[in-house]
């Protein structure tokens, strides 16, 4: 037997890997698979190259769970080690100085990989077990560790090549020793892993099978030629099991000058992106590392889903995250171009289509556009804008529609718009009426895609259909005088505020409209509405600053105003009347509710007995 104390600078390097090397303690399995997946593939290799004797045979890698023994088993059929090649690479931790990596860990820049994966075993063990044979023609050892920096290692029987990683896993990490916690792991780690991986038995159709974890030819690893569209729905099924199906996808194929494969789907979002955000897998040679990829992917296709693979995006040293440099500035780039050119594909090849996809597509092109100008550049080709009758125009087209009859006093395209085709049907209607295009607006996003857009240099002013009379939307020099004198619009006036005062942040504007305009509207203000909507969105604490501002508007020429309100002799009937003038406009708009509500229905009795 041969003793010896693992080669490190300082005694507690241990406990550095167990506490601070890596974020998740569950690692540790991926890991020891990892390496067995090294020595497997070096094997194949040597085998191609004929420098192993006879056949292979079966190399499945295999994870066994011992709960009476507390042990977990990884073994391997690789290339296995000597006890000269047992004592380099299990004794000596592959970096120069602990003291200096703990020092550089600390503020995360280290890049690389250092030979630690093996280490990580101690996470979840009290004591690590190696028995191991080579391929080539040397008896098998068994190396033993407690965790300390003594090991030993001693010559011992092994039937068949390989290596065997036994763990003794410690009491309070006994949780790993549940047969469904380790396939959970293999399955989130290891699933897509190119040599096969079996874990216990399963029972199919009354046989018990090997329980193979891992698909070892997963689709973004295949040539584009040699998928079909079915091919490419299952792989998503087998991504993110119970979703809906996926728009459409982009197949990632490079090699210069950096190597990156992957498929990136584009899910149906709608107005859902929280829920979306963070489904695309990073790996790096089929080995999973992360779900997080915003260093990799712009903040707008973070709502993407699949899967991006590269052995050229450097990872810290426990390969659990990202380290920012320009490399990965390149694929970023690369990545928004490939997206930018497949939606312009799929505009200029099948605008029908691209159409129905839109409201789906339709938050992926406006986040862009907002958060990348280069992409912002390529999306104006295949950004559209949908009406409220569902035409599509995209931003030339709409520009050419409405520049006849909504170009304001100011020589500026006024695009008029709603987010609640219900509750703004009436104002739509009177907009319509006036031959005024009315865009539909639903998304979260679109307040901040309009404010953009309005200071993009396009000279461009967006009103949301119910922030102005019909009238006024499009601001002319034109002025329709009043039927009114100045006493009774003063009269319309004071009465109006007596029955409005009670309905907070309320302002009454007397205008001489179209007799055949509603008598009374509500209308908001564009800009505190904008910045509550904006304050939603962003969750900000600042919205309590903008109180809700309504604008009671008066049509000074309606006959129910000029010829009834001014006609009734006592100053309660007129009260009243107007008091219902102002509820059938609050109806309109969704505000009346409860007693109000109430209160409105036994007053519309009244009038009709």
């Amino acid at each position: 037997m041969v003793t010896g104390n693992i080669s490190v600078q300082t005694e507690n390097i241990f406990p550095i890997i167990k506490k601070f090397l890596y974020s998740d303690q569950e690692i540790f399995l991926r890991e020891l698979i990892a390496n067995a997946v090294d020595a497997t593939t070096k094997l194949q290799t040597l085998a191609k190259r004929g420098e192993v004797q006879g056949e292979i045979g079966d190399t499945t890698i295999e994870v066994k769970v011992d709960t009476e023994g507390k042990t977990i088993t990884i073994s391997d059929r690789g290339i296995g080690m000597t006890a000269e090649e047992t004592q380099k690479y299990l004794s000596e931790v592959a970096f120069s100085s602990a003291s200096e990596f703990l020092e550089k860990y600390k503020e995360g820049s280290i890049i690389g990989h250092f030979g630690l994966g093996f280490y990580s075993g101690f996470m979840v063990a009290h004591k690590i077990e190696v028995v191991t044979k080579s391929y080539k023609d040397a008896p098998a050892v068994r190396w033993i560790c407690d965790g300390s920096t003594q090991y030993s290692i001693e010559e011992t029987l092994k039937a068949h090549r390989g290596t065997d990683i036994i763990l003794h896993v410690g009491e309070e990490e006994k949780d790993y020793l549940d047969q469904y916690k380790i396939e959970g792991l293999l399955d989130k780690y290891c699933k897509f892993l190119p040599i096969q991986i079996q874990c216990g038995t399963k029972q199919d159709d009354g046989k018990e099978l090997p329980n193979i974890i891992n698909n070892t030819s997963p689709a973004w690893k295949k040539s584009p030629s040699e998928l079909t569209d079915a091919d490419y729905a299952a792989f998503y099924s087998e991504l993110h099991p119970m979703q809906a199906a996926p728009l459409f996808w982009i197949h990632l194929n490079i090699d210069y000058p950096f190597n990156l494969t992957g498929i990136l789907y584009f899910p149906r979002v709608s107005n859902a992106m929280e829920a979306h955000k963070n489904k695309v897998q990073l790996y790096c040679n089929q080995v999973f590392v992360t779900d997080d990829v915003k260093e990799i992917l712009p903040e707008f296709l973070t709502l993407l889903h699949g899967v991006i693979d590269s052995p050229d995006i450097p990872l810290n040293v426990s390969r659990s995250a990202l380290q920012s440099d320009r490399e990965v500035k390149k694929i970023t780039q690369y990545i928004t171009k490939k997206v930018a050119d497949k939606l312009a594909e799929l505009f200029k090849n099948d605008r029908e289509d691209y159409q129905k996809k839109w409201n789906d597509i339709g938050i992926f092109v406006k986040y862009g556009y907002i958060s990348d100008e280069k992409f912002a550049e390529r999306a104006k080709e295949f950004t559209l804008f949908k009406t409220v009758d569902s035409d599509y125009y995209t931003f030339e087209e709409l520009k050419e529609k409405i520049k006849d009859n909504q170009t304001d006093k100011h020589n500026r395209l006024v695009i008029i718009y709603s987010n609640n085709l219900q509750a703004h049907h009436m104002a739509i209607e009177a907009a319509k009426a006036r031959n005024f295009i009315v865009l539909e607006t639903d998304a979260v996003i679109d307040n901040h895609y309009i404010q953009k857009l309005e200071y993009s240099g396009e000279n461009v002013s967006f009103v949301r259909v119910d922030s102005d009379t019909a009238d006024n939307l499009v601001q002319k020099d034109e002025k329709r005088e009043t039927i009114l004198n100045e006493t009774e619009q003063e009269k319309v006036k004071t009465t109006f505020e007596s029955v409005t005062k009670s309905t907070p942040s309320v302002s009454v504007e007397l205008k001489p409209l179209s007799p055949d305009d509603q008598p009374v509207l509500i209308t908001r203000s564009e800009y505190m509405r904008r910045m509550n909507e904006m304050r939603q969105f962003t969750q900000s604490e600042m919205g309590s600053m903008f109180p809700d501002m309504v604008n009671v508007i008066v049509n000074t020429n309606h006959p129910l105003i000029a010829d009834k309100l001014l006609t009734i002799n006592d100053e309660a009937g007129q009260t009243q009347f107007a008091q219902y003038l102002f509820d059938l406009a609050r109806i309109s708009q969704g505000m009346l509710s409860g007693a109000d509500l109430a209160a409105f229905v036994k007053r519309s009795l009244e009038f009709v007995k």
